[in-house]
């Protein structure tokens, strides 16, 4: 078996050992067996990235030299895309056809895309008598999540190199394993000493230190809206830059008109992505009253093609909850939403294997949209199906959650879904099963975030603006 240890850090441009001698275990969540441990970093371990960044970070950096380092960066992710998906499976259950693509292949497309971007972007413009130059942020503080750890981490890191930025890097303690070797890759690339530093360790010190240290001059969070909040407050203490891509509440809103049986198999698939683990899964179902009982006899049967199970099954289309703690929160949202009068049509609370943290795929039907499952992020296989009397009573309930990050419109024809989606608070909609774009600005309305990532408004955020006030 793969030995997952790993009992160093990445500091300064070397792999050290760390400040203390503890170490995090990793959990494979469809065996519950340990895989691995990483180091259980300290604030000393965090002062000495950042002081590494800072020594790195230099601020007149050429555009030459920024392409030069990205090209290695992307070459030498790309080499190690295989055993990075590999190893995703083990640590949070992503199926392989899942691990193997969306897992791997989106991050090495979005790091093309700020390639792409840095290539053609223009650093300097004139206005007036004014120039206007961007420049670098300075050192980047970065704390990812576990449910997409690859694309997480590339979405911040990739263009914080292009724009001529240093990283200090924390993943999560729950899927770590997959952001190591990542940036194996990167000590493979030859990046200057101090340009990234990975830092292991529980959020509570590594993420507070990162995010309230005064030589951090960007934080970039991802994870939960609660979470998000304590890294703002933190960071505001310093009054440094902060970036949240947070939770969300996507509506997949089927208008009158629209191609039901397409929008139901699409809608589906995509409250099921990644095991529903996935901030921006369309985990409400907006139907008109008048197909309601079409809608749900299609949701039914396409949730019953989601097959769950071993993650190294090709066939398996759902696999294990990311871990323990995550399987239990499902099950109580499942458990909480049943005794709140919502309907169950499939799947449900109960344990399905003896080992593994599964939950079934579900789906429920008649559910408050002012309830808590018509409210609140799961973060599971779980699909709330709910009727609309008209439009304006669709977009009532779509922007009637604290969030808005994603969502999905269809509409008989492409002019009405437009319509539609701008009375529609939240990032980003697909209309009438528009396809996903990795150069595309992805972030959040209200408490979804702050900030925007991915192509060039992603990049942009790693920039800060200068005017340089020129005689006349």
């Amino acid at each position: 078996m793969h030995d997952y240890t790993r009992k160093t850090l990445f500091i300064d441009g070397r792999w050290a050992t760390p400040d203390g001698g503890d170490a995090i275990e990793v959990i494979d969540p469809a065996t519950e067996q340990v895989i691995g441990s990483v180091p259980d970093g300290t604030t000393a371990d965090v002062d000495a990235a950042v002081a590494a960044a800072r020594r790195a970070f230099d601020p007149l950096i050429t555009v030459a030299e920024r392409r030069e380092r990205l090209d290695r960066v992307i070459a030498a992710m790309e080499k190690r895309l295989p055993d990075i998906g590999e190893t995703i499976t083990r640590e949070m259950g992503a199926p392989v056809r899942i691990a193997q693509g969306v897992q791997t292949k989106v991050p090495l497309a979005v790091a093309r895309g700020i390639a792409d971007v840095l290539a053609t972007f223009e650093f300097e413009e004139r206005m007036g008598n004014s120039l206007v130059v961007r420049e670098p942020y300075g050192v980047v503080g970065a704390i990812t999540p576990w449910n997409y750890p690859l694309y997480q981490v590339v979405a911040k890191v990739v263009p914080a190199i292009a724009a001529g930025c240093t990283v200090v890097l924390k993943p999560s303690n729950e899927a770590p394993l997959s952001v190591f070797e990542f940036v194996e890759a990167l000590d493979e690339a030859g990046l200057p000493p101090g340009v990234v530093n990975l830092v292991s360790g529980s959020g509570r010190v590594v993420g507070e230190r990162i995010a309230e240290h005064p030589d951090v001059d960007l934080v970039s969070f991802t994870g939960s809206t609660a979470v998000g909040q304590r890294v703002a407050e933190l960071a505001a203490k310093t009054v440094k830059k902060v970036a949240l891509e947070l939770g969300g509440k996507s509506a997949n809103v089927i208008l009158e008109g629209g191609d039901l049986t397409t929008a139901v198999k699409v809608g589906v698939g995509n409250a099921y992505l990644n095991g529903g683990q996935t901030c921006m899964a369309w985990t409400r179902m907006l139907v008109p009253e008048s197909r309601y009982g079409e809608a749900l006899e299609l949701v039914e049967a396409a949730a019953a093609r989601y097959t769950v199970g071993d993650p190294l099954d090709p066939a398996t289309r759902i696999g294990p909850s990311a871990s323990a703690s995550q399987f239990a929160t499902v099950r109580g949202f499942i458990e909480r939403a049943q005794r709140d009068g919502a309907r169950l049509i499939t799947g449900g609370a109960e344990k399905i294997r003896d080992i593994g943290y599964y939950v079934a795929p579900t789906v429920f039907a008649d559910v408050d949209p002012d309830s808590e499952l018509g409210q609140e992020e799961v973060f599971g296989p779980v699909l709330a199906v709910i009727p609309f009397r008209d439009e304006d009573d669709a977009v009532r309930i779509a922007n009637g959650t604290p969030y808005g990050l994603a969502g999905a419109v269809w509409a008989g024809d492409l002019d009405h879904a437009i319509a539609f989606a701008r009375r529609v608070q939240t990032g980003q909609l697909d209309l009438n099963g528009g396809a996903y774009n990795p150069v595309a600005p992805f972030g959040g309305y209200k408490k979804s975030g702050v900030g925007r990532e991915l192509g060039r408004a992603g990049f942009e955020e790693f920039l800060q603006t200068k005017s340089l006030q020129l005689p006349a």
